[in-house]
């Protein structure tokens, strides 16, 4: 019977195809010269991604390999063990299987980690390797802020308790039931995070918790599906939404404390197949409208729109998809141009943000204050400036350019992807060209792009080719005191939460209704034919304010092209 001949890392590696017969040579040489591992000449120079020899190390101690980023783990897990023996020995449990606990660890064969594991958690240990580095950002995510041992804490205390306890004993009860703490822990985490939405989302086996943080979703939180009906109820009763009604869609608003900062949440519940799910949406009471200047709008954009501010009467247009800031940047604008002088009213769905002066009212289907209703009244109301919320439907659209033609300011928004896509769109809704060219003064259309974090901001080299595209696309837009050979990134570190990205700004472009615009809108032209318009009278697009946003290190090329790209 023929030898079994240990395969080396090198061997495996190479195999992959990972590293050149050549590069391989050159590798046992310098580890035979040097007498260092060969293991951290290929991390030294960089040939072969960290994760890559990992993954190869793991078939030669045959277990298997685990990355941990990205993957959120429930929190009865977790507190199978604690976070400082975790870190201590470089674990971290993220999965359970029967009677099977799935470990992540630096070292899979140290049996005395295993045995310290499989006492404590009274369940057999399965072991996994992961990137020492990866394992401790996985405690640092998982664990941070005591989000998951402050929950973990509350749900044993709540494991007994039915929801049809909960609503048999009332809201004086429940407030001071575990699961009133865990929805505490859940909203005070959303706060020190700086979080616009939690989604409580059943699934099949689990409920999960996430937080939209700078835009964007990260899975924060696993939490037993047992416990699900109960928080639910218990935001329903915060909310005044009903609670035995489980079959249609609910809306409700409540408002929580939290280190003298207030913030109005506002409840969405909808069913779905495994139970509700709950989105709750945070809006800051004390939280004052951004300038424009802070909202990211600069240069030529801000010029062109601050004098289309000046003009007593016509339309000017916000325009972007779902999330794009609209809303902030209409508040900004009415917050600059709100005085003792003028009137201003608006009608929005919902009021997010109470802005002083200035008359705000909610739409209201149920008892017939739509956009529409609303705007034929508010003609009565002996209006300067008018805010609609949003143009929905050609009723509305109508009403709006009635207003601006009547010697009214009028601002609004559009779902439109570009400020060139808008005059389209309004003539698709039924308004006559004529009278969308004597009303229409200006568009802007939008995006929300994640600011590099500013403590872990570091510069870099990219690639020939990536330089070449911002020439590209700037074109005369380049500034012309050096050549752009740098960009920047963030490293990741604990004040962003290791994303690299800390805060939000806006990339923006701002379109005129010129005379030639105005001829081009007449004739019905496709917004292909307004931008190209629009770009040889000067404007500078959405992606060109990204890549500019960029070269100065405010943001990073993949942001600007995950919102802005063509």
């Amino acid at each position: 019977m023929p030898a079994v001949t240990a395969q080396t890392l090198e061997d495996i590696l190479f195999k992959q195809g990972l590293i050149s017969s050549d590069q391989l040579s050159a590798v046992k040489l310098e580890s035979l010269n040097s007498g260092t591992p060969i293991e951290k000449i290929l991390i030294q120079h960089n040939l072969i991604p960290v994760d890559k020899i990992t993954e190869a190390k793991a078939q030669i101690l045959n277990v298997p390999y685990i990355n941990l980023d990205g993957r959120a783990i429930s929190a009865d897990i977790l507190n199978l063990i604690p976070e400082p023996a975790a870190r201590r020995y470089t674990i971290i449990p993220f999965e359970k299987k029967g009677e099977e606990l799935w470990v992540a660890m630096a070292d899979p064969l140290d049996i005395q980690i295993t045995q310290f594991i499989e006492k404590r958690a009274g369940l057999r240990v399965k072991s996994y390797l992961a990137q020492p580095e990866d394992i401790l950002k996985a405690i640092s995510d998982q664990y941070q802020q005591n989000l998951t041992s402050e929950v973990t804490s509350a749900l044993k205390e709540v494991a007994s308790v039915s929801p049809e306890e909960d609503i048999q004993n009332g809201p004086e009860v429940l407030r001071e039931a575990p699961v009133s703490n865990i929805i505490d822990q859940l909203l005070q985490y959303a706060i020190k995070s700086r979080a616009s939405d939690i989604h409580i989302e059943p699934q099949e086996d689990r409920t999960r918790v996430r937080y939209r943080i700078d835009g964007i979703l990260q899975e924060k939180i696993l939490l037993p599906k047992g416990v699900h009906e109960a928080l639910v109820s218990r935001i329903k009763i915060l909310a005044i939404l009903k609670i035995d009604e489980k079959r249609l869609p609910q809306d409700g608003r409540f408002t929580f404390t939290y280190e003298q900062k207030v913030v109005d949440l506002r409840v969405s519940v909808i069913p779905t197949v495994f139970g509700e799910k709950v989105v709750l949406r945070l809006l800051p009471k004390s939280t004052a409208a951004p300038s424009l200047l802070e909202l990211g709008l600069r240069g030529n954009a801000l010029k062109s729109l601050e004098s289309q501010l000046q003009r007593p009467h016509g339309i000017i247009l916000i325009c972007g998809p779902t999330g794009s800031g609209k809303t902030t940047t209409l508040y900004s604008i009415l917050s600059k141009i709100s005085t003792s002088r003028v009137n201003i009213v608006t009608i929005e769905d919902p009021v997010e943000y109470q802005i002083p002066g200035v008359n705000q009212v909610q739409v209201n289907p149920q008892v017939g204050l739509t956009f529409a209703s609303a705007l034929r009244n508010f003609l009565r109301q002996d209006p300067n400036i008018i805010m609609v919320g949003e143009i929905r439907d050609s009723e509305t659209a109508n009403l709006t350019i009635q207003a601006a033609l009547t010697g009214h300011q009028v601002f609004s928004t559009v779902h439109t992807n570009s400020s060139a896509g808008a005059p389209p769109r309004l003539l698709d809704m039924g308004i006559e060209p004529f009278l969308l060219t004597s009303s229409l003064n200006a568009i802007a259309a939008q995006r929300v792009v994640r600011k590099i974090c500013p403590f872990c901001k570091i510069e870099f080299s990219p690639p020939t080719e990536v330089m070449e595209n911002i020439k590209s696309v700037l074109g005369k837009y380049l500034p012309s005191q050096k050549q752009p050979d740098k960009l920047f990134k963030g490293k990741g570190c604990a004040r962003c939460g290791n994303t690299g990205y800390l805060g939000r700004t806006g990339i923006f472009e701002v379109l005129i209704v010129s005379d030639q615009m105005a001829n081009l809108i007449l004739e019905r032209a496709s917004s292909s034919s307004i931008e190209q318009l629009s770009r040889e009278n000067g404007m500078v697009t959405m992606k060109q304010d990204g890549y500019l946003k960029t070269l100065e290190g405010v943001t990073t090329m993949e942001e600007v092209l995950r919102v802005a790209q063509d």
